[in-house]
């Protein structure tokens, strides 16, 4: 036992230590920093400095087109009377034909006294004249502002001259608010704050768990290989048994993980909790205290047995590679795996509960990214996370009676990769 951890703190001391691995850790540190603040990045650029700073959009009167001027001008009164939207619609010239107003609000741009403008063309059959907008800078939440405006212009010009009270006319155009809850067996449920919460740290939860898993792998395999390769390996036998330096190096790596993850977490958390981002939480409702904990607790689980998992199927790939230039394509079909889960999960957020996620929440080397995912955005019964977890436990064990067996083989075999033929033969001589 002593041996193991003597491997386990050699492999862990010597991937701390390692350049690349700081390097590595510090840069995605600070790319995670970086992307957190990013609003407060780009405010700091912003010439107004202010997300409710008024629009202001350009129309000019045109004498060839007189329909769409009328528009322009009641649109303008209707704004003006509706400070809240924060959309001022300004008329930048009167008379000419419709390419010399165009001049004018183009002109108008260049001297930024708008951001852009509308043009109104002749009346269609619903007696509403074709509206266009444009600007240099096609901004979707302006765009989308717009519409909503000038729908609702709409129905205020339908309603012309119907007797309706003020309470009607405020009924019809007030739009219905539905509210979402999404319900377990129990009746209880997640509002739409509580869900969106859930979806967030699901999806953060399934990205460090495929980046471990990635990351950890490829350090395991490539460990393994370069001793094999750097002849290492055949000193290393004669004072550490090979199941021992397996299961060891296994360890060693995932203490690395383990701690690389500490550190990423307690970056987001870090700058979760700076007093500019706290208050962009605020403003879209987001409540970090929303998470269900047992989510947490599922997800360090299937972390702990997903890393397993794959940890000894990269071990027992690294020892049958003789040089490091071979590793990237013999550990392809594993990463192809643990691709297949994450993209799986990644797609089905808006759909959680289709036959492919059911399926693939039972299927080890997808397990422990779909079924997170039910557990987090479904209700699925207990007898089902407690078979998946039944089925992952099984197959890390057998993966890793397999992988032991294969590792023992392969370490010594030097030359060209071995072929499975030549690996069975070999394994049958050794017993687990």
């Amino acid at each position: 036992m002593s041996k193991f951890w003597t491997v386990v703190g050699f492999t862990a001391r010597n991937k701390f230590r390692s350049k690349a691995f700081l390097i590595t850790t510090l840069i995605i540190v600070v790319i995670m920093s970086i992307g957190i603040n990013l609003p407060a990045i780009i405010s700091l650029f912003d010439k107004d400095g202010n997300d409710n700073k008024l629009v202001k959009i350009g129309y000019a009167t045109q004498s060839d087109n007189i329909p769409g001027s009328e528009m322009g001008k009641e649109l303008s009164d209707y704004l003006s009377n509706a400070p809240q939207l924060n959309v001022s619609l300004i008329e930048v010239g009167k008379g000419g034909n419709a390419e010399e107003a165009e001049a004018k609000l183009k002109a108008a741009i260049a001297e930024e006294k708008i951001s852009g403008y509308l043009l109104f063309g002749e009346k269609a059959e619903n007696g509403l004249p074709k509206v266009t907008y444009k600007a240099e800078s096609m901004n979707t939440t302006t765009m989308a502002m717009l519409e909503s405006i000038l729908n609702l212009y709409k129905t205020e010009a339908a309603l012309t001259g119907v007797a309706l009270t003020d309470e009607q006319r405020a009924m019809l155009l007030t739009p219905l608010a539905m509210e979402t809850i999404q319900i377990d067996a129990s009746g209880e449920g997640k509002d739409e704050a509580e869900l969106g919460v859930t979806i967030g740290a699901i999806t953060v939860i399934i990205l460090l768990l495929f980046f471990a898993i990635m990351v950890s792998g490829q350090m395991i395999a490539s460990e393994v290989t370069a001793e094999k390769s750097s002849r290492v390996m055949e000193v290393l036998i004669t004072s550490v048994p090979p199941l021992t330096q397996m299961f060891g190096k296994i360890f060693g790596v995932f203490i690395v993980g383990v701690s690389q993850v500490m550190i990423y977490v307690l970056t987001m958390f870090v700058n979760a909790r700076m007093p500019h981002n706290k208050e962009a939480f605020m403003q879209f409702n987001i409540d970090l205290t929303q998470i269900d904990p047992m989510i947490l607790v599922y997800a360090l689980v299937y972390y702990f047995a997903g890393y397993f998992l794959y940890a000894t199927l990269y071990a027992a790939v690294g020892s049958i590679v003789s040089r490091t230039e071979e590793l990237g394509q013999a550990v392809l079909p594993i990463t192809i795996l643990s691709l297949a889960g994450f993209y799986i999960a990644s797609f089905s957020m808006s759909n959680p509960d289709t036959m492919l996620v059911q399926v693939a929440s039972y299927v080890p080397f997808f397990s422990p990214f779909v079924m997170l995912l039910r557990i987090g955005l479904t209700d699925p019964p207990v007898w089902q996370v407690l078979l998946s977890l039944g089925i992952l436990f099984v197959s890390i064990y057998f993966g890793g009676w397999l992988s032991a067996k294969i590792y023992r083989t392969g370490v010594l075999m030097y030359g060209k990769r071995p072929t499975w033929k030549e690996l069975r033969k070999a394994m049958k001589a050794y017993k687990i």
